[in-house]
């Protein structure tokens, strides 16, 4: 009744080079994270300060000093604290009662080991102040 199983040559062996794929793939993955997060989270962390750095600057202007100008100040010393390149564009405008301020920077990330692959991270936002500070000026 029962027949004995064959094993055929085709099928030996298939686990070990299963186990190699998946390694290789879960490597590139976590080499792809590991380059990328840290430059994506840098990017989000500048958004936010860009946001502090206009709302601080229409509301507590300094003498002597033009808002725009402390505005500026406050974004280059966030650039140097999130690693933005130096060839970083920033512009920061007062249009009237607003302060707007914009910053542009492309930065390569490896994602593939061995420079096979390299991700250019571009990061273009303009930070306007919005909120009650704007409602009490119009």
């Amino acid at each position: 009744m029962n027949k004995p199983e064959r094993n055929s040559r085709a099928e030996r062996g298939s686990a070990k080079t299963k186990l190699v794929i998946t390694l290789c793939i879960l490597f590139l993955i976590g080499h792809a994270g590991l380059n990328f997060v840290p430059v994506a989270y840098e990017g989000e962390s500048f958004k936010q300060e860009m946001q502090t750095a206009v709302v601080q600057g229409l509301a507590s202007p300094v003498r002597g000093a033009k808002p725009t100008e402390l505005v500026k100040l406050k974004l280059q010393k966030a650039a140097r604290d999130n690693n933005l390149p130096d060839d970083t564009f920033m512009d920061v405008k007062q249009n009237g009662n607003n302060i707007q301020a914009r910053v542009f920077y492309t930065k390569p990330i490896n994602i593939l080991p061995f420079g096979i692959f390299t991700y250019n991270y571009d990061f273009d936002h303009t930070a306007t102040p919005a909120g009650f500070l704007m409602k009490s000026f119009d």
